[in-house]
């Protein structure tokens, strides 16, 4: 694993959502330039997405005027919710189709806006992944470098907030173990992936080190990154493609009912990510990489107890934990391979986030508010004819846990 080099340092309806989310959105002690927000847009790339369509909410409720693009304007499922927002909010947010593969694609979403978010990242799930170079790391790099020159040809861009993940902090688990008090810290690259083993946590890293590369190499605009965990919580996007949905999909519907594996992860609520996004472009000290997460991993078991405390005749969840042997017999039949599991089984470690609470004025709601939040949701989104009652169960990469060797 490497160090970072250069870097300092390192929701229920749209009026009524005033308790724990606004509180969060209107952060303290990271205020911005009010009179900024009327006469500067801001862009917000990928803003149909998970991650994407908090944040555009979020800075809507504070004022910002927004410009987001999207892949397809037609796609009524991804647009549907910004199309809502829209009204809700309007003359404010402005939709742009772009394609992060065309050069130039981004130039009339980004034209006269102050900071751009940029958000949008290919994702595959991994039978999807034939070439990891052609099908993740291209798109991620090429994507980041196309949404980077535009920056360059937008004089008004004054700041970058690159959403990244803790992926490109570290590979396998026991890399978190050779770092300074076995703690995970923003000082660290990720340098254990490759195209070939875990090409999604590889492409994250390359674009963004190639972000930071552009940002050291002017001094017109400044760059912040911001690193989250697994993001859990409330979908706006019934259509959401987001790793950390199809991983905790699996979950839910019962893949790991005999029992859970002992996995761990570090997780960050939606609602927090898109806030120290915010907190991100409006702190002018902000700077470096900031990773968005809770302090204490948690582990499928404990997900699955905090859900049936509330859901207590949910059959599909495990009641109890696996012991490790089993999990080394039987994961190479669902795609684990033994350094998989000898670099990630019954692995714990602490995160260190305190620059994300001290300097971004995050606080961190409770693990179970995200998880209970997070399935309410989905249920709310599954159709009934998903449910795949004789699926076979499968692990799979997701942010912060990526299983070697394909299902």
């Amino acid at each position: 694993m490497g160090s970072v080099e250069n870097i300092k340092n390192s929701e229920k309806s749209e009026t009524s959502e005033t308790s724990q989310e606004s509180e969060n959105s209107e952060m303290s002690g990271t205020t911005g330039h009010p009179a900024d927000k009327a006469v500067e847009p801001v862009l917000v790339t990928g803003g149909s997405g998970f991650v994407g369509s908090h944040l555009v909410r979020q800075l809507l409720q504070r004022g910002y005027r927004v410009h987001t693009t999207v892949r397809s304007t037609a796609n009524t499922a991804k647009v549907g919710p910004l199309r809502e927002m829209q009204k809700s909010f309007p003359g404010q947010l402005e939709l742009f189709e772009a394609d992060l593969l065309v050069e130039g694609s981004f130039d009339r979403a980004m034209s006269g806006c102050g900071v751009v978010f940029h958000v949008a990242s290919p994702f595959l799930v991994p039978e999807k992944i034939k070439d990891g170079r052609r099908d993740v790391v291209d798109p991620a790099l090429i994507g980041t470098r196309n949404v980077l020159a535009a920056i360059d040809r937008t004089p008004t861009v004054h700041r970058l907030v690159f959403t990244s993940t803790v992926g490109a902090i570290f590979g396998d688990y026991a890399d978190v173990l050779d770092m300074e008090n076995q703690t995970l810290s923003e000082k660290y690259f990720n340098t254990s992936s490759t195209v070939e083993n875990n090409p999604y946590h590889y492409a994250k890293t390359v674009a963004e080190r190639a972000a930071w590369d552009a940002a050291e190499g002017q001094d017109r605009w400044r760059m912040v990154s911001v690193n989250p965990g697994l993001v859990l919580g409330p979908s706006l996007t019934p259509a959401s493609d987001s790793g950390s949905l199809f991983l905790i999909d699996e979950l839910f519907k019962g893949y790991f009912f005999y029992g859970a594996p002992d996995f761990s992860f570090t997780v960050a609520d939606v609602r927090e990510v898109a806030a120290a996004h915010i907190a991100a472009a409006e702190n002018p000290d902000a700077e470096g990489r900031y990773i968005v997460a809770a302090k204490d991993m948690i582990s499928f078991h404990q997900m699955s107890r905090i859900i049936l405390d509330r859901f207590p005749r949910t059959l599909r969840l495990p009641r109890h934990g696996l012991p490790h042997w089993p999990v080394r017999v039987l994961g190479p039949a669902f795609g684990l391979t033994q350094d998989y599991i000898r670099k990630h089984l019954g692995i714990r470690f602490p995160v260190d986030n305190h620059r994300s609470v001290s300097e971004l004025g995050i606080t961190y709601r409770p693990i179970e508010e995200t998880l209970i939040d997070h399935y309410e949701a989905w249920r709310h989104n599954r159709s009934a004819t998903a449910a795949d009652d004789g699926a076979v169960p499968r692990l799979r990469r997701c942010e912060g846990w990526t299983p070697r060797g394909g299902p």
